[in-house]
């Protein structure tokens, strides 16, 4: 926008110096030019009454001495011409030698044409400027004054003013470069404080505001716009983050509750039970890694990541045999391919856990009885992959991308309970550690969801 906003001053205020410049120098040019031939226009009508007088008592001598003097003092050749066109008086011994140009002059006075006011031309084009009068007695031509002069004066003057002009132009330009900065500058001091305060919102500094008293009227009502949303948005996270706190904190006394009664009621069991009361174990520390991690979502906004080396093949063994029961509920079967070889990446277990389950979770959920869930845990480069694939309807590939989207739900699964949320928090989980979840159909029917652990993350 700034650079939008520059260009709009700046082109047309240097297309206007451009313009007063040139129109300057060709006027400076043209004054110059005709102050030069209205002189010479003097210097001739001058002569001309001397050359009628001489020519008139046909001597010679005293207007050839004048020319001869006035050509010494100013550098201006003077030659006058009889009837017949030969030189009669000049102020220079080679003065019988005339240019095409001159002699042509010369003819067209002795002819009775005046001279002719000349043409504009460039100030390096000509080197000299020649007019010729012819000289009438009682109405009839007697004769010819021709006066030629050197027009480096006139050139050095216009040269001059044109570089003069130019620095002028210049400077001006300059100059209106850096009042175009400033002025782009002030008129976009509020939207500055607007994107400033946009990205320190971004940044979690939710109490940031704009002083809606600055800018113009236009842009002090976007501000108030800005701050009225920025209040919203605070007030709508913060009841969020006091939910979301209040509820971890409350969930953490039951829970304790249930894991003391477990320990309670493993004490009366027998030993074929240890295997159950172990796993009850284990999920009920998960659920408290869970809170944990929530809890620290809550107060700060990201969760307290715990990275560490994490066997992912064991991880999603002990996930699908988590979700073994709940899966055989509905008849579907769900397996782990790939046991024989483990897979390690350096990554935070409770949210690699969390995104699996979301995504078994959806598996589940959507998938035919009598069907199969493959859960594989492999690498790829510098990524390791969790991949859950099932044999449920599948997605369409233009329904792929808005797979991850929250409340994003198939039509074909419309009929089926459920929020869009599985594939959302696990994308939403990942992007924590810098992870991202890959939807795909393959071939065959079904879904193939994948947790791309990036390199980051993985070892």
């Amino acid at each position: 926008m700034r650079r939008r906003l520059i260009a709009v001053f700046l082109v047309p205020l240097v297309a206007i110096l451009v313009l007063l410049g040139g129109a300057a120098a060709w006027s400076a040019t043209r004054s110059t030019q005709q102050a030069f031939y209205t002189q010479q226009l003097g210097d001739l009508g001058y002569f001309v009454t001397s050359a009628r007088q001489a020519l008139r008592a046909d001597s010679a001598s005293v207007i050839e001495a004048e020319v001869r003097r006035f050509g010494e003092v100013y550098g201006i050749d003077v030659v006058v011409f009889d009837l017949s066109g030969a030189v009669w008086a000049a102020g220079r011994d080679e003065a019988g030698s005339l240019l095409d140009d001159q002699a042509s002059r010369v003819g067209l006075a002795l002819s009775g044409r005046r001279a002719e006011p000349p043409v504009p031309v460039l100030p390096w084009s000509v080197t000299h400027s020649t007019v010729v009068e012819p000289v009438f007695d009682d109405g009839d031509v007697i004769g010819a004054v021709m006066v030629s002069a050197d027009v480096e004066a006139p050139r050095t003057q216009i040269l001059q003013q044109i570089l003069l002009l130019s620095a002028v132009a210049v400077l001006s330009i300059v100059g209106g470069v850096l009042l175009v900065f400033r002025l782009a500058g002030w008129v976009l001091a509020p939207v500055r404080r607007l994107d400033e305060a946009m990205v320190a919102i971004e940044r979690g500094e939710m109490d940031t505001r704009v002083a809606e008293d600055t800018g113009p009227p236009e842009l002090r009502r976007m501000t108030r716009v800005f701050n009225g949303m920025a209040d919203e948005i605070e007030r709508v996270m913060t009841r969020q983050q006091e939910f979301a706190v209040n509820a971890s904190h409350e969930l953490r006394n039951p829970l304790n509750a249930l894991l003391l009664r477990v320990e309670n009621l493993a004490t009366g069991l027998g030993r074929e039970w240890q295997h159950d009361v172990e796993e009850t174990r284990e999920e009920g520390r998960r659920m408290t890694r869970i809170l944990e991690t929530l809890l620290g979502l809550a107060r700060g906004g990201r969760p307290d990541t715990t990275v560490g080396t994490v066997d992912l093949t064991a991880l999603a063994a002990r996930r699908v045999e988590a979700w073994r029961d709940v899966a055989a509920q509905r008849g579907i079967s769900v397996t782990l391919r790939g046991r024989s070889s483990a897979v390690t990446g350096v990554t935070d277990r409770t949210i690699v856990e969390s995104a699996l389950d979301a995504v078994i979770d959806n598996a589940v959920k959507y998938s035919p009885a009598d069907s199969l869930i493959e859960v594989e845990a492999t690498r790829d480069g510098a990524v390791c992959l969790l991949v859950v694939r099932d044999q449920g309807p599948g997605l369409a590939q233009d329904e792929l991308a808005s797979a991850t989207g929250r409340f994003w739900r198939s039509d074909e699964v419309a009929d089926k309970p459920g929020s869009g949320l599985g594939l959302a928090i696990a994308t939403d989980l990942l992007e924590v550690i810098g992870g991202s979840v890959s939807v795909e159909s393959p071939e065959g029917g079904g879904l193939a969801v994948s947790l791309v652990l990036p390199d980051e993350a993985a070892a």
